[in-house]
């Protein structure tokens, strides 16, 4: 081969491997472009669901301090019945036990039906009206 062929042929080589770099750089550029695409959507809907996850504990928070807010002004209601005098009946009763103690009356006591003793009959008429 003579000098110039090879000299053209090289010329040639190189002006395909030039062509060849063009596209490559052109390929790289355009992934690029789409990787950042990428990158942006992702980062886009990461972006969406903290938002949708901030609301809804923005919500739950909200609905939490309702609750306790209402369970304060229950507890406020309570303890105002609580303080509140009581009925006068009580310390009747207490009057009345004293007043029978001072004139040797006899105290009794009242016991619930599971404490006093029955007949049997008495229980069998229990147990009809039961079942």
């Amino acid at each position: 081969m003579s000098i110039k062929q090879e000299l053209e042929q090289l010329r040639s080589m190189r002006m395909e491997l030039e062509a060849e770099t063009r596209v490559l750089q052109e390929k790289q550029k355009e992934l690029e472009n789409t990787l950042k695409t990428l990158e942006e959507k992702i980062a886009f809907e990461e972006l969406k669901r903290e938002k949708a996850i901030v609301e809804e504990l923005k919500n739950r928070n909200r609905a939490l301090k309702e609750a306790i807010d209402q369970m304060e002004a229950k507890k406020k209601e309570l303890e105002a019945k609580l303080q509140q005098p009581q009925p006068a009946e009580a310390p009747a009763a207490e009057e009345e036990a004293e007043q029978l103690e001072t004139a040797g009356a006899v105290t009794m006591t009242v016991a619930t039906g599971s404490v006093l003793a029955e007949s049997p009959g008495n229980q069998e008429k229990k147990k009809r009206r039961f079942f």
